[in-house]
């Protein structure tokens, strides 16, 4: 194998690959603190606003197996640039949206983009630098834009946001085209074989979820008896259960159903998706509540939530040793404990609520729950896999967790706006509202973290039930790392 980059990591390659993940990761906080300034000057409903975030979140999660198959079976370059190119022009039309349907149709094709051009990022981190120091160099950074894009898409988001909502969609533009020239110029194309593509299942499994999360989300707004609700419910759940049936009976499956021969490994793929549920809707209705019912604005909202980041740091770098001595049932409990009594807490919130003596201490809190697991769930996904299946039970993890976003949002937001209508409130533009209306709208916000609270003790019951021991998963963070490096 030839490495176009010799033995150094930084460059315009690394410049390229980390953007691309950095680009995608701000995508997927900024549009959050945009949401009520969307609902004032577009007129979202309630559902609108949870649409604008799961729309993308479901085409992005869905597609996002299919995208590494189309890198192996195309060229990871070539399936780079394609994505980057639909992710960029999709923003463009975002930005420019005049309605509801033309921001949403150009969401979800935004999220397509992002499931094909993602993938191939850390595929290519191993194509184009060389093993050792470069390698291990090049792989931290990318990985690094994890943390710095969630940090970092709060406070930009909340800026661009000043200025106007269509800013934060239009900044990925000239970001996303600056890629492109990089990629074109500075990444080599890589080995690939034509093999067999699953779009079949990938199309089922997105239509299914698409249809069920439709039915709930538009469901208190239609009404649970209209024949399209009934009939998205239905349809969704028939979907599913065709594309299990699908996925069991060809030979090459997108999900391939081997990787559930485990009992604890199908528990644990089902705490990385209540734990995505969690983050994801905990997430969506806070940045509603900060700027909605406290009246921040939206720079003041993301600088606010930055210490929820700083909290998930804090968790993620503990579980990491703690990982190595104790079981990781027990930590995993532990966190869903933690998070369980601090969304409780979240609960009792109203507008009168002080910042520096109650929310900095509690989103603190709430962030170390949430990073504890974050880092422990996915090393036992690995614990006793071959080497070869690293990267597929990797990539099963990520979808899990990216699909619980979508998927919770538009389970709760209906939940959310029954509340509200119920003691009298509204949706729409706060700035109509009186405060009593206001006031029944936050409640509607704080029930949902009632909701996640009972998810996450939920949780907790779940991870009681692993049996991984802390040998094994110090075993399974060193397979992670090798097969990184390999």
């Amino acid at each position: 194998m030839q490495y176009p980059m010799k033995q150094r990591a930084f460059g315009l390659a690394i410049l390229v690959l980390s953007g691309l993940q950095l680009m995608v990761v701000l995508d997927g906080t900024v549009v959050i603190f945009a949401l009520p300034r969307l609902q004032e000057e577009m007129g979202l409903s309630s559902a609108g606003s949870a649409w604008t975030v799961t729309s993308y979140g479901l085409t992005f999660a869905g597609l996002m197996l299919l995208g590494g198959r189309l890198g192996d079976a195309f060229g990871r370059k070539r399936m780079l640039i394609i994505g980057v190119g639909l992710f960029t022009l999709a923003s463009l039309l975002c930005g420019l949206a005049q309605n509801e349907a033309m921001l949403l149709a150009a969401r979800a094709v935004q999220g397509a983009g992002a499931a094909i051009a993602a993938p191939t990022a850390f595929a290519l981190v191993a194509t184009t630098f060389a093993p050792g120091k470069a390698r291990n160099q090049a792989i931290a950074i990318v990985g690094s834009m994890v943390g710095i894009g969630s940090v970092g898409g709060l406070v930009v988001g909340g800026a661009l946001t000043q200025m106007s909502w269509r800013w934060i969609f239009l900044i990925n533009v000239p970001i996303g085209a600056l890629i492109i020239v990089g990629a074109i110029y500075k990444l080599a194309d890589t080995a690939h074989h034509r093999s067999p593509l699953d779009v079949r299942g990938a199309i089922l499994g997105t239509l299914a979820c698409a249809a069920i999360v439709f039915g709930a989300t538009e469901g208190p707004e239609m009404g649970w008896d209209n024949p399209a609700i009934i009939g998205a419910l239905i349809g969704g759940v028939v979907l599913l259960v065709v594309f299990v049936i699908m996925e069991r009976q060809i030979a090459d499956p997108l999900l391939p159903w081997s990787l559930f021969d485990s009992r604890d490994r199908v528990a644990t793929f089902l705490l990385i998706f209540l734990a995505g549920g969690v983050l994801g809707a905990m997430t969506f209705f806070v940045a509603q509540f900060l700027q909605n019912v406290i009246g921040y604005t939206p720079l003041q909202a993301g600088v606010a939530a930055i210490p929820f980041t700083v909290g998930i740091g804090i968790g993620g770098a503990l579980a990491s040793k703690l990982a190595m001595l104790v079981a990781p049932r027990w930590l995993l409990a532990g966190a869903a404990v933690v998070l369980g009594v601090g969304l409780l807490f979240g609960w009792t919130l109203d507008g009168d609520v002080r910042y520096l003596t109650t929310l900095l201490p509690l989103l603190i809190v709430i962030g170390f729950g949430v990073g504890m697991a974050m880092v422990l769930a996915p090393l036992c996904v690995l614990v006793g896999v071959a080497a070869e299946n690293i990267g597929p039970l990797s990539a099963v993890g990520q979808m899990f967790m990216n699909l619980a976003t979508p998927v919770a949002i538009g389970l709760l937001s209906p939940i959310a706006a029954s509340r509200t209508l119920s003691l009298g409130g509204r949706t729409g533009k706060v700035a109509d509202m009186t405060p009593a209306e206001v006031t029944a709208l936050g409640s509607g916000y704080t029930l949902v973290l009632f909701v996640c609270a009972i998810v996450a003790f939920a949780a907790g019951l779940i991870a009681l039930t692993l049996r991984f021991t802390p040998q094994q998963l110090a075993q399974a963070q060193h397979a992670q790392e090798e097969a990184q490096r390999a």
